[in-house]
């Protein structure tokens, strides 16, 4: 089992930047690869990015390509999610989650043990 608290979301002007953080427990945090998606009320959580479990290969949405980075500090027990040149379309609970599941990175059923989700808002 793994638990995740995601932090650092805010809220940003549009075109500004914010770091979110999830912090896992667990030792077997690097054992996994490790996922965030976005969800806003009345739509279906949606894939923002995914990172490998050696952090050596990431995957992002088409929508966040080139603004977002994600990267891990597996020492730390961290993912990080770069959020830069921020649009109001970003605005969304955050969630982070390790990849428990096979199946295709992008799809929220892959994933388990999400955290409760961090607010980023970003006003026009």
């Amino acid at each position: 089992q793994v638990h995740v608290v995601e932090s650092g979301g805010g809220l940003v002007q549009a075109g500004g930047s914010l770091r979110l953080s999830c912090a896992a427990s667990g030792r077997t945090f690097s054992s996994y690869d490790m996922g965030w998606f976005r969800q806003v009320p009345g739509k279906e959580r949606e894939f923002v990015a995914a990172v490998s479990l050696n952090g050596g290969t990431t995957y992002y949405a088409d929508s966040v390509k080139g603004r977002f980075t994600i990267s891990r500090d597996n020492a730390k027990n961290t993912v990080y999610l770069q959020m830069n040149s921020l649009k109001p379309e970003d605005t969304a609970v955050y969630y982070c989650a390790p990849k428990w599941f096979g199946g295709y990175y992008y799809y929220h059923t892959s994933y388990a043990y999400w955290g409760q989700g961090t607010q980023v808002t970003v006003s026009s």
